[in-house]
């Protein structure tokens, strides 16, 4: 049970508002804290009807809410929590439509309570990627014929591409770039790679001079084999087998807007998939490092 959190688990520990809000209280205040105002050493407590807590002795407030991703919602913080918690229990995601039927809300608000549960999964810090590292390129959407080297001017929509660096037992950075040339790839997996790292790829042209920056590069020639010895890229093609399916699937269509956003999700829970049960904790620890965003236009 230790690897698990079941819905009973989670509706026990965070099933109402207040039991949200104090979680969050938690998180960024300690139980008896100095009062900015009257200078004491004070416990604060709830403020009926309020996201609030006050000081004991002089009823100064602080407000949990303030500066994180759940400021100034009308939303209850239950079904913020309830929406986080099934972010974290799928592997393919799920839509603000899903949401909008399971949490009785307006599209509108399922849409941002998604946008803002995507700031908490983009990585806060970065830790360059070591020991073996496999780097692939995967294309998401589009109706091109030639992926990599042009789009014929009869196709208007031109696929996106997304670059996927992931270090064997370990973490993945997927990006967002703007074209797959030499100049583009290289210089993100300096960015997320550390020298000296081994480097799996497959033949593509723009891989080509890894070497000259210190990195350890083998290839894998996919038009003969896939897999050479322990020289593949199998575990970014499963990457990539699980992000297109889940965004064809679930989300049907992705705006090149936000695409980043999305695949930061998948991200984050490839590289969290070890804590199990623990994954909610490391979503909501998260509050408290990210701060919200404007509400956006839908598109």
């Amino acid at each position: 049970m230790k690897n698990k959190f079941s819905l009973r688990q989670y509706k026990r520990k965070y099933g109402t508002h207040e039991q949200c809000l104090e979680a969050i209280k938690r998180l960024r205040f300690p139980d008896e804290m100095d009062c900015p105002k009257c200078k004491r050493l004070s416990v604060f407590y709830p403020v009926r009807g309020r996201t609030a807590y006050a000081c004991k002795f002089c009823g100064y407030q602080i407000y949990p809410l303030a500066t994180t991703v759940f400021e100034k919602t009308s939303t209850p913080l239950d079904l913020w929590f309830f929406a986080m918690y099934l972010m974290v229990q799928t592997r393919s995601g799920i839509s603000a439509r899903q949401l909008e039927r399971m949490l009785g809300v307006t599209y509108k608000t399922a849409w941002r309570i998604c946008r803002q549960i995507r700031l908490l999964m983009a990585e806060a810090s970065l830790i360059p990627l070591t020991g073996t590292v496999e780097a692939d390129e995967g294309y998401i959407g589009g109706n091109t014929r030639n992926r990599k080297r042009k789009w014929f001017k009869s196709y208007s929509e031109q696929k996106q591409i997304i670059l996927g660096m992931v270090q064997r037992g370990g973490k993945a950075y997927l990006r967002h770039i703007p074209d797959s040339s030499r100049y583009t790839i290289i210089n993100q997996i300096k960015h997320y790679v550390s020298p000296k790292t081994r480097v799996i790829t497959d033949q593509f042209s723009s891989y080509v001079g890894l070497a000259k920056y210190g990195y350890q590069h083998d290839t894998v020639n996919h038009q003969e084999t896939y897999v050479v010895k322990d020289i593949h890229t199998q575990n970014a093609e499963c990457l990539w087998s699980t992000i297109k399916r889940g965004l064809f699937g679930v989300y049907r269509v992705v705006s090149k807007k936000y695409l980043q956003a999305y695949i930061d999700e998948y991200a984050w829970r490839y590289n969290y998939r070890n804590l199990k049960g623990m994954m909610f904790e490391k979503l909501l620890s998260q509050v408290i490092e990210v701060k919200a965003i404007q509400p956006a236009s839908i598109k």
